[in-house]
């Protein structure tokens, strides 16, 4: 049905109110950021960040983004291909645990590493300590730089291709696969011209996903010291005090999320498949011989000690060395329940509002569906400069509960589609009969929302709330722009910490943020091993 079409045959419905309301809700932030990007001048702070800084930030985005691409796609894509296709030594334990990594933020793992990796680090100590050298005589990888934080975005990120190109070649056509080995096609002739071809576009989307997050990110190229778009725009808030400023870079860095968005579309759209009748075939795993299975299973295991094991390890001896010193953090972890609380409840009525419409037609149930992942593309610092414009407009001030209310806006625009997700793959569950035999009885398209969908949809709510409470947890440059006045969180309280260089003191936050990251982890872990398809252990 072509727009104008949808447009003629437009006609406001019971459950179209509250699509709206939510829709609008989590749009407004990214409308008002960009709005004032191109309507304010932005004054004289942004005329010395035009001159002076904008081509650093742009260029800091733009290699950053280029090297993590780059990294992740060599480590993810090979490593979900050895699960899903080989037979080794521990591959049922690799195939979750490959995921764990994606429970630690990308600054997290920068604070790890950059105290493993350091002058004063174990690993420069042994070096000097065996050698007798000095620190003059000897190359070392310097964390704090631009390869530095591409490494650990991509130990952190790396998860979101490995998983769609895990679920790809899991549901890719077995016989393409076969009739390759039949016609004497190697292992690698079939992975490169079979395989990849085939779960290219999953890739593509697993891979902007991972680059909109690593755009978004702001503590780990703050505390590596590689100036990015993200790191630019809370700079221009706290060093200049210009909303104006902020909101023209804020521009800049919408652009190059909008343009990963549309370059992941366009490869989903023009490639693609045909899958045979035989698609949900269980997977042949070929059992490699003994030497190339203990190889896979050191590389799978090489991957996990370097993404996960010695970062984790580094920050659990930090808080073992230095008991005695760590600072409380009592307060900061009360001030994180209850934003992380706020913003998931006010995201969870969101979700729950989409995924409501998720199954119902129509010009406003998809603006909100729009709106919803739109949100999830645009970095936390560019949401909280909208909310931020938008009290000031309205003469709120963010002290108390004001910040408080704006920080849950911001969360609940920034992650309302993770907690909808497992809601609406909840209600896809269900049989349509079950609604249809709800409108042949003459219920509105709100009473069958409400008597119908939200039941289902609720088996997939505890997984939602989860998902949004633990991102909510996570997020540092919207709090750090928008909360209250000496209200730290676990997340701001571990950046200023290693910001003075105090990583002990930083250490023991940390390890709370990740744990708590790994619950859900965890449950998706799980349900992926239990409900994809041709799976065989």
């Amino acid at each position: 049905m072509s727009a104008y079409t949808a447009i003629r045959s437009f006609r406001f419905r019971s459950i179209d109110g509250p699509a709206l309301l939510a829709g609008l809700i989590i749009a407004v932030p990214v409308v008002v950021t960009l709005l004032a990007g191109v309507l304010n001048g932005g004054g004289e702070a942004w005329s010395h960040i035009r001159d002076t800084l904008l081509t650093g930030y742009t260029t800091g985005t733009l290699g950053t983004l280029a090297l993590t691409a780059l990294m992740t796609l060599a480590v993810a894509v090979p490593a979900a291909w050895l699960v899903t296709m080989y037979q080794f030594p521990g591959r049922g334990l690799f195939e979750w645990l490959l995921i764990l990594p994606l429970a630690a933020p990308g600054y997290v793992l920068a604070y790890a590493y950059a105290d493993l990796m350091g002058l004063m680090g174990p690993f420069q100590v042994a070096i000097r300590e065996t050698t007798g050298w000095t620190a003059r005589d000897y190359w070392f990888p310097d964390m704090r730089s631009l390869p530095g934080l591409a490494f650990v975005l991509t130990c952190a990120l790396y998860p979101y291709v490995y998983l769609t190109a895990r679920a790809a070649f899991v549901s890719q056509s077995v016989c393409a696969l076969e009739a390759a080995r039949s016609l004497g096609a190697s292992s690698a002739r079939r992975f490169w011209q079979v395989a990849l071809p085939a779960a290219r576009p999953a890739i593509a989307a697993g891979l902007a996903l991972t680059l909109m997050e690593a755009a978004a990110d702001y503590g780990a190229a703050e505390y590596l010291g590689v100036p990015t778009l993200t790191f630019g725009i809370v700079r221009a808030w706290q060093s200049f005090g210009e909303p104006a400023a902020a909101a023209r870079l804020a521009l800049v860095l919408v652009v190059i999320v909008i343009a990963l968005i549309l370059t992941e579309r366009h490869t989903r759209g023009r490639a693609g498949s045909q899958q045979s009748s035989t698609r949900w075939r269980n997977v042949s795993r070929t059992r490699l011989p003994r030497w190339a299975g203990l190889g896979a299973m050191a590389a799978c295991a090489l991957l996990f000690l370097a993404t996960f094991v010695l970062p984790m390890s580094r920050l659990i001896w930090l808080v073992m060395e230095s008991q005695g010193q760590i600072a409380p953090i009592g307060r900061a972890l009360v001030n994180t329940l209850i934003l992380a609380g706020s913003g998931a409840a006010l995201a969870f009525v969101l979700a729950m509002v989409i995924a409501l419409t998720a199954r119902q037609s129509g010009l406003i149930a998809g603006f909100a569906r729009l709106m919803a992942s739109t949100g999830y593309a645009i970095p936390g610092a560019v949401l909280a400069l909208g909310a931020l414009l938008v009290m000031g407009y309205l003469g709120i001030t963010l002290t108390g509960a004001g910040a408080i209310i704006a920080l849950a806006w911001v969360y609940a625009s920034r992650f309302t589609t993770s907690g909808a997700e497992p809601m609406v793959a909840a209600l896809g569950r269900a049989p349509a009969s079950m609604g249809y035999a709800a409108e042949s009885l003459g219920a509105s398209p709100l009473r069958r929302a409400v008597s119908v969908d939200l039941p289902v949809a609720l088996s997939g709510a505890m997984a939602g709330a989860l998902i949004l409470f633990v991102e909510s947890l996570k997020e540092l440059p919207a709090t750090l722009m928008l909360r209250p006045f000496n209200w730290d969180t676990l997340s701001v309280r571990a950046n200023a910490y290693a910001t003075d260089e105090r990583l002990a003191a930083a250490a023991l936050p940390s390890l709370l943020i990740t744990l708590a990251g790994l619950l859900p982890v965890i449950l998706l872990s799980w349900r992926l091993s239990h409900s994809r398809p041709g799976d065989t252990q």
